[in-house]
């Protein structure tokens, strides 16, 4: 119901979700907590999702990334419990589950994995810190408006909201930077994933109106402004969802990732004194000089992963000089270096960023498009102003049944706030 209520308002309007709402559906999660655990929360978190706008697969080869924190995300209401029991709601998803605080094995539930993960990881950080492990368990319940699946990263919002809940509760005080890290760790070990740390510094950094560029070597994080132009001549994106199945876990995202670093290996060997410590450190030039005695499918990866970091460096000039059509083209470029060389887009991402190009090439209308996250299905990002928004909508999701005839969900987005305490 939570997420029917504000997903509608969403679909109903070009403008993101207005304060009324975000108001109404978390009144809605305190009467929900009120009516499980008879007790209003001791804390509330507020946790977005995350857009990539360029630098795909690129964090994970300590590279750079652009992406941005969203106005959809993940509310976590907790409290601490009486005795060591943990009480875990999913509202959205309409399940629960109990455990025990002794208990630090994974769960076959994954989202339990995320939560509980963070609530392991914390407790050890706690008596690492001297302050002992916690002793007593939590009741939580939490829901949100990111569509599961389209790579939009609902499971970093869900760890950074909950750990964010946790440390407040447990009176644990972390840097961004190590929540973010603690968040990583759940990814890897506890869910499987071998992501890197793109989701949650988006989730923990994001500002209004800004994008967030990160660099992934040195855990650096600076923002960049999406133009200087106000009102409806500003700025935003489109997230286009296809609904297509995505799971990280299952597709194939840790082979490609075992791809590059193949790669790495390559590139170290037949450059001893470039010092390759990630496809970070190879340019374009050495890509094109020493691929032709690369194994194929490898040589393909890195071309996709060097070529990014390029586009992010560009990018970063374009948008500080105010270039922002410019900027959008290397969006377009970005798709196709998956579609070619990444091989992580599918039918329905490709149909979704044609159509985009084409209404581009009638009206000048978008500026820009590519498939965002991991790919292997999800959601299309593109970039336009605001004034163009509902028009473009409009004229893809019609396209798009058209030549599918499956129905798209759209979303308008805007750079937003990172994760925060709310109470």
């Amino acid at each position: 119901q939570y997420q029917r209520r504000v997903r509608d308002s969403k679909m109903a309007s070009p403008n993101p979700t207005t304060e009324e709402n975000k108001k109404e559906a978390l009144q809605f999660l305190v009467e929900n907590f009120n009516t499980a655990f008879h007790s209003k929360p001791d804390v509330i978190t507020f946790a977005p999702g995350r857009i990539e706008i360029l630098g795909n697969h690129t964090d994970y080869n300590q590279g750079w990334v652009l992406s941005s924190a969203i106005d959809l995300g993940i509310h976590f209401l907790a409290s601490k419990s009486q005795d060591s029991t943990c009480h875990l709601i999913a509202l959205d998803l309409q399940k629960e589950e109990k455990f025990d605080i002794s208990d630090t094995s994974k769960s076959s539930n994954t989202w339990v994995n995320f939560v509980k993960g963070m609530f392991v990881l914390l407790s050890q950080r706690s008596e690492a810190e001297g302050k002992g492990k916690f002793t007593t368990g939590f009741k939580c319940l939490f829901s949100g408006d990111l569509p599961r699946g389209a790579g939009l990263s609902s499971s970093a919002a869900l760890a950074m909201s909950g750990g964010l809940a946790l440390c407040r509760l447990y009176n644990l005080t972390l840097p961004p930077l190590e929540l973010a890290k603690i968040g990583q760790k759940v990814e890897n070990v506890w869910v499987g994933v071998m992501s890197g740390l793109l989701d949650q510094f988006s989730s923990l950094f994001g500002e209004k109106d800004k994008l967030v560029l990160s660099d992934f070597r040195t855990l650096e994080v600076e923002t960049v402004e999406l133009g200087k132009e106000q009102g409806e001549e500003g700025y935003c994106f489109l997230i286009f969802n296809t609904q297509v199945h995505h799971s990280l876990v299952d597709s194939e995202y840790n082979t490609r990732r075992n791809d590059c670093e193949e790669a790495k290996k390559f590139f170290a060997s037949v450059l001893p004194e470039a010092n390759i410590q990630a496809l970070r450190d190879v340019s374009w030039e050495q890509w094109k000089k020493f691929s032709p005695q690369m194994d194929e499918r490898v040589a393909k990866r890195a071309a996709h992963v060097v070529g990014e970091d390029e586009r992010v460096q560009e990018g970063k000039v374009l948008l500080r000089e105010g270039k922002v059509r410019e900027f959008g083209r290397l969006m377009f470029t970005s798709h196709e270096s998956s579609q070619n060389y990444f091989e992580n887009s599918c039918k329905e991402l490709d149909v979704l960023v044609e159509i985009l190009k084409a209404i581009d090439k009638k009206n000048g209308t978008v500026c820009g498009a590519r498939l965002s996250g991991g790919g292997f299905g999800g959601s299309v990002v593109a970039l336009t102003k605001k004034k163009h928004a509902d028009e473009v909508r409009k004229e893809v999701e019609t396209e798009y049944e058209k030549q599918t005839t499956k129905v798209l969900q759209s979303f308008v987005m805007l750079p937003a706030q990172g994760a925060t305490v709310l109470q």
